[in-house]
């Protein structure tokens, strides 16, 4: 393995500033010595058609079904453990019918919402960066951290005919950089996967995937930091579709992916003027998240130093990108995860992490704030736009945000909020930007590998 591209942040660990000190049994030189707990940006995902919605905080999964208006207990009855580290990647399939949640544990579950009991749990080898689910929902794919895509078939004839049971198939890789999302194209002719090393890679997705995805389509190229977000579109008119993605260049952009060809390029940061110093020289804050309308022509994106959300316009026909409207919310609200109802057409944002950067706090607090109406027309001011939702006006309302949140009270903090910001920031910083070492450090890291597994 080729260690300058060897995965140094395996879960985003906040680094404590300490002296460099000796191992006298290995002779590895620490340069950090990691005191505090880890931190993993709250996530949400909503049902597509707005039965249920589940918050991942931690290693914790927290579920609502606004049918029954009722928070809801998750039952495992894979015979495996419940998750036990921080959850990095949770999502619905298209019609509803499956939930999977996968992180730092090396756990991926995959859970029936008929009944929400987990009905598999498949180890993965490395800690889980990503998932998606097949539109058809036969398959499940995740990626780890060193990587690989695996891929998990819930189709029974497929699985008797590889037999393959209750594993996951390593069907493509990305040479040893994280992959930070997976998506299925809608008609499951694709996948898409995009890294830390600023690349979107095209797989067409075999008819008989279990034997390996080998056919590249396209890579997507453009991007001049990772890659942090992807939602397919796929509009009337078109036969492919299109593809969106944001990035650490704090750019949107939109690809004829079965090209490869970037067709338009929105520097939001730059648009909603969020421009840092950075001592050696100026940039914009990452994107975060995003997720588009149903028919691609609304998409609403989460920047890590914005207090609300961009939504933007986007032109098939024309190949542009242009802000429509910043939405802003409360002052140390920064959306970590997005997640929408195309159906109710409502934006659902979410702001928390797992853990505080110090261990006098053990919990940051988790906020939830709905938008309404994100997709109409925004052209007038007479009311017909997006919509802060009030508390009391939230689907299943303060039961709801009490289940999800947690403490109602830590919530109001304006302080405890801004410090889940910034531990939120550092989290993403460590996992998804690379570390530099000296061709000694390199070689003594080689030598001091714990992945090597013994014969």
């Amino acid at each position: 393995m080729d260690e300058s591209a060897e995965i140094v942040s395996d879960g985003g660990h906040e680094a404590a500033a300490a002296a460099a000190i000796m191992d006298t049994d290995n002779g590895l030189v620490e340069e950090e010595k990691n005191t505090d707990v880890k931190v993993a940006p709250a996530l949400i995902s909503v049902h597509p058609f707005e039965k249920s919605v589940v918050v991942a905080v931690g290693s914790e999964l927290r579920l609502f079904d606004l049918e029954g208006d009722c928070s809801v207990s998750l039952k495992d009855d894979s015979g495996g453990p419940f998750h036990s580290d921080a959850i990095r990647a949770i999502t619905f399939g298209a019609k509803g019918r499956l939930f999977v949640s996968a992180g730092d544990d090396k756990l991926v579950k995959i859970w029936a919402t008929s009944s929400w009991h987990c009905a598999r749990s498949v180890s993965a080898d490395k800690r889980v960066s990503a998932v998606a689910i097949s539109h058809n929902g036969k398959y499940v794919a995740f990626a780890d951290k060193f990587g690989v895509i695996w891929l998990i078939t819930l189709d029974e004839d497929d699985a008797n005919q590889s037999k393959v049971d209750n594993k996951a198939v390593p069907i493509l890789g990305h040479y040893c950089s994280i992959v930070t999302r997976l998506e299925f194209s809608p008609d499951d002719r694709f996948i898409a996967s995009s890294d830390r090393d600023f690349k979107i890679r095209i797989t067409a997705f075999p008819k008989r995937p279990l034997k390996g995805a080998l056919e590249i389509q396209s890579f997507c190229l453009g991007h001049k930091d990772y890659v942090s977000c992807l939602s397919f579109a796929h509009p009337l008119g078109y036969d492919h579709g299109f593809l969106f993605s944001g990035g650490g260049d704090s750019t949107v952009r939109l690809w004829d992916f079965f090209s490869g060809l970037l067709l338009a390029t929105c520097e939001v940061g730059a648009k909603a003027e969020l421009l840092q110093s950075t001592g050696t020289k100026d940039s914009y804050p990452p994107v975060t998240d995003l997720c588009s309308s149903f028919d691609g022509t609304i998409i609403a994106v989460a920047i890590q130093s914005l207090h609300g959300i961009v939504l933007l316009n986007c032109d098939f026909s024309d190949r542009t990108l242009s802000v429509a409207k910043v939405v802003t919310l409360e002052e140390n609200y920064f959306p970590t995860s997005l997640a929408s109802s195309t159906f109710t057409q409502r934006m659902w944002t979410i702001m928390g992490a797992s853990n505080h950067l110090t261990p006098s706090t053990t919990q940051l607090p988790t906020r939830i704030r709905v938008i309404s109406g994100y997709c109409k027309d925004r052209s007038n001011d007479n009311g017909y736009g997006p919509t802060v939702l009030e508390d009391s006006e939230v689907p299943g309302s303060q039961k709801l945000l009490s289940h999800l949140q947690g403490s109602p009270d830590v919530t109001k903090e304006d302080t405890a909020l801004a410090a889940a910001a910034e531990a939120v920031k550092v989290s993403m910083r460590n996992m998804l930007i690379k570390k530099e070492y000296t061709l000694d450090k390199r070689e003594l890291r080689k030598r001091n590998r714990n992945d090597r597994k013994l014969r």
